[in-house]
């Protein structure tokens, strides 16, 4: 017989017969990318993190305050002066905020001659010149103060028909005209990211 198809035994076993030599298949391992998902998900955490540690970073928050404009004289007059119980709700607001302990960066004061007359002692104080809106622009010039004064903290002192309209717009709360004592101060912090806060205070 050819060596080529001979048979060959194997004691105790049945003949095998082999047409051709053949070598064992390799063994290909390829290693899988099982950790690539793991990855680049702790990298996108990272990336996140890192946006969001830089966006509250730069946060800001403003703070404005509020106050009624002082009581007026009894009279007939369209635009009264302010009473003597006004005019010491005046000095004690110089000397709350007076000594830059407030941090205040501007005075708003609305064209009243009493929200003037209640400005005054504290703008002397402070060396600041009173910015002058007209009531019925309250709400823009609320506008204008977190537009131009981002983390600052303002005052405003304005009549009772003009802030209810300023709080509107700061802080979106509906405050009825007249509806607090004159010697509440309105509180509201407005965050660059967040929703605003209102506090009421008297002094």
């Amino acid at each position: 017989m050819r060596s080529s198809s001979r048979r060959a035994r194997v004691s105790g076993g049945p003949a095998t017969r082999y047409d051709a030599l053949m070598e064992a298949p390799g063994i290909t391992r390829h290693r899988r990318p099982f950790l690539a998902p793991l990855w680049v998900t702790l990298l996108a955490a990272l990336v996140v993190a890192a946006i969001a540690w830089a966006f509250y970073h730069d946060a800001t928050t403003t703070v404005v305050l509020l106050v009624r404009a002082a009581d007026k004289e009894p009279g007939t007059i369209e635009d009264p002066p302010m009473s003597q119980e006004g005019e010491a709700r005046a000095q004690r607001l110089a000397l709350m905020f007076g000594d830059g302990a407030g941090g205040l960066v501007a005075v708003y004061e609305s064209d009243e001659r009493r929200a003037q007359q209640t400005v005054a002692p504290l703008a002397e104080r402070l060396h600041l010149a009173p910015v002058v809106f007209k009531g019925a622009e309250a709400g823009p010039t609320a506008a204008r103060i977190l537009r131009e004064h981002p983390g600052a903290t303002v005052l405003v002192v304005a009549s009772a028909a003009a802030l209810p309209a300023m709080i509107s717009e700061l802080a979106g709360v509906a405050v009825p005209a007249a509806s607090d004592p004159a010697n509440v101060l309105y509180v509201v912090s407005v965050p660059s990211i967040g929703r605003a806060q209102l506090t009421r205070l008297r002094f």
